[in-house]
């Protein structure tokens, strides 16, 4: 099912159809959607909203790791990265950690998705920052 296809349709009911929309356009759908509501909102108003919702954070929890290691890379520190996302130091060590050993293991074209090289000069860093 296409974007435009999936948006044809109607708002999505189900986590399922929302997840099928574009990130971007879901956001859109998902701001559009509560700047509609009125005070009585009906049933399929309340499951479109939270559809949409669940979809928006099903995207978000996928590029977070991706985020995370692009601010790594350019240079912000922990504490930073940490405040724009709002998790914990550790949190945010574990969850760029997990991201990295799935991207360390796939291999594209005989090398891996992400340079182990740039992987170890943040872990350094990081390790510095919280002294182990």
């Amino acid at each position: 099912m296409t974007d435009d296809h999936a948006l044809d349709a109607g708002p999505p009911v189900r986590f399922s159809d929302g997840e099928k929309i574009n990130p971007f356009q879901v956001l859109i759908e998902l701001h559009d959607h509560a700047l509609r509501q009125s005070s009585g909102s009906s049933r399929t108003e309340a499951l479109t909203e939270l559809a949409l919702a669940a979809a928006v954070v099903s995207w978000w929890s996928r590029w977070q790791p991706i985020t995370i290691h692009w601010a790594l890379r350019c240079g912000a520190d922990l504490a930073d990265v940490a405040e724009a996302t709002g998790l914990d130091p550790g949190e945010v060590v574990r969850c760029w950690e997990r991201w990295t050993d799935v991207q360390n293991r796939l291999d594209i074209g005989g090398r891996p998705a992400v340079d182990p090289v740039e992987v170890r000069t943040i872990r350094a860093r990081i390790r510095a920052e919280v002294g182990r």
